[in-house]
C-alpha cells in the first residue's frame, strides 16, 4: 500500500503536465487541418471522459482506503473496549465475591452478636429504668415531697443513690450533712432531714451561677432552714489533701469548710470529672478532721475508673475506713469510719425498700 502511494505521488507531476497537453492536442490537430472539427470535439470529449473516469477511480480508491482504515480503527477500539469491559467485569466479580463473603459473615456472626448485645442492653436498661422508677416512687411516698420535684438521673444523682442516703439519714440522724456538689439532690436530702426532724445540709458549689440557682431551688421548696448552698470556688488545696495522682488538681476552697464540725454524712458527687484526674480525692483528707467518729462518706459514680482508684487511695491512707459497694445505677461506695462500734444498715424502720445486699470490704 505504501509503495503504490509512493508511485502515485511520483506520477502526479507528470499527470499534471501531460494532462492539459492531452486535452489541447485534438484542438491543435484540428487547427492544422489534420482532423475535422467534429473529430476534435469527439476526441476532447473522450479525453475529458477518461480524465473524469481516472479521477473517479482515484476517489473510489481513496474512499476505500479510508473505509479500510476506519474499519481497522473500529476493530482496534472494539478490542480495547472489550478488554477493558472484561477487566472491569473481572474486578466487579471479585468485588461482589468479597461483598458476598462479608455479607455471609455479617449474617452468620456479626448480626446475631449485635442482636444479642442489643437485646441484653435493652433488658438491662429496662431493669435499670424499672429500679429507678421504684426508688423514685418510694422516695416521693416516704418523704412526702412537693408535687413538682427537680428531676433526677443524668447529671443529677439517681433515685437509688438518694434512697441510700435517705436510709443513712434515717438510721444515723446526722447533725450535719455535707454534699460536694449541689442541685436536685440537695432538695431531696433537705426533705429527708426535715422528715427525721434534725440536722442540716451544707452543699458546696464551685460555680457561682449554679450556687444561685441552687439557692433559688431550695427556696422554691421552702427548705432554707435546712439546706445551705455555699459557694466554694475551686482552688489549689494543700498538698496533704491532694497527694499522688490528684496533686495540683483544684478542689473546693477549704476556707469554706472552716466552720463545718460534727459532720455525720458526706455525699461526694463533685467536682465534675472534667476538673482533673481523681478530682474528688481531697474530700476525705479535707473533711475528715471535722467529722464524727462514725461518719459515713458516700461516693457516687463509683463505677468510673477514677472514682474506684481514689477510693483505693482513701482506704490506703485512712485505715479506719471500711468500704461497702452498693449496686446503684452509677455505682456507689460507702466508706464508714470505724473508730467507734458501727452499726449496719440493717432493716430500715421506714417504708423504703432496702437496697440489695451490699458487698463489704475493709482496707485493700
Amino acid at each position: 500500500m505504501d509503495s503504490l502511494r509512493r508511485r502515485i505521488r511520483r506520477l502526479s507531476p507528470l499527470a499534471g503536465l501531460f494532462g492539459p497537453m492531452a486535452l489541447v492536442t485534438p484542438a491543435a490537430l484540428g487547427g492544422v487541418g489534420l482532423i475535422t472539427w467534429g473529430e476534435v470535439v469527439l476526441g476532447t470529449a473522450i479525453l475529458l471522459l477518461g480524465t473524469l473516469t481516472c479521477l473517479l477511480g482515484v476517489g473510489l480508491w481513496s474512499l476505500r482506503r479510508t473505509v479500510s482504515e476506519l474499519s481497522t480503527s473500529v476493530r482496534t477500539q472494539t478490542r480495547k473496549v472489550t478488554e477493558l469491559l472484561g477487566q472491569d467485569r473481572l474486578e466487579l466479580t471479585r468485588s461482589l465475591e468479597g461483598v458476598r463473603v462479608e455479607v455471609g459473615e455479617l449474617r452468620e456472626r456479626t448480626l446475631p452478636r449485635a442482636v444479642t448485645a442489643i437485646t441484653r442492653a435493652g433488658a438491662r436498661q429496662g431493669r435499670q429504668d424499672y429500679e429507678q422508677y421504684v426508688a423514685w416512687t418510694e422516695l416521693r411516698e416516704y418523704l412526702d415531697v412537693a408535687a413538682f420535684m427537680p428531676p433526677l438521673r443524668g447529671w443529677a444523682a439517681s433515685p437509688d443513690v438518694l434512697r441510700l442516703l435517705v436510709r443513712l439519714i434515717e438510721r444515723d440522724r446526722p447533725e450535719l450533712v455535707v454534699e460536694c456538689g449541689s442541685g436536685a439532690s440537695s432538695v431531696w436530702i433537705g426533705y429527708a432531714l426535715r422528715k427525721v426532724g434534725t440536722g442540716r445540709l451544707v452543699a458546696l458549689e464551685h460555680d457561682a451561677r449554679y450556687a444561685e440557682l441552687g439557692r433559688a431551688l431550695v427556696a422554691d421548696h421552702a427548705l432554707e432552714d435546712v439546706v445551705e448552698v455555699r459557694h466554694a470556688p475551686l482552688t489549689r488545696v494543700p498538698d496533704d489533701h491532694a497527694d499522688g495522682v490528684s496533686a495540683g488538681v483544684p478542689w473546693y476552697d477549704t476556707e469554706a469548710l472552716s466552720d463545718l464540725k460534727g459532720i455525720g454524712l458526706v455525699f461526694v458527687d463533685g467536682p465534675p470529672r472534667a476538673t482533673g484526674p481523681e478530682a474528688r480525692y481531697p474530700a476525705v483528707p479535707a473533711l475528715l478532721p471535722g467529722c464524727t467518729d462514725r461518719v459515713v462518706f458516700v461516693l457516687d459514680d463509683a463505677d468510673r475508673p477514677d472514682e474506684r482508684s481514689l477510693g483505693e487511695r482513701w482506704l490506703a491512707g485512712h485505715p479506719e475506713l471500711a468500704r461497702t459497694e452498693e449496686p446503684t445505677e452509677k455505682g456507689a461506695h460507702v466508706f464508714t469510719r470505724t473508730l467507734a462500734p458501727a452499726g449496719t444498715l440493717g432493716e430500715p424502720s421506714s417504708t423504703l425498700t432496702p437496697d440489695p445486699q451490699p458487698k463489704r470490704e475493709g482496707r485493700r
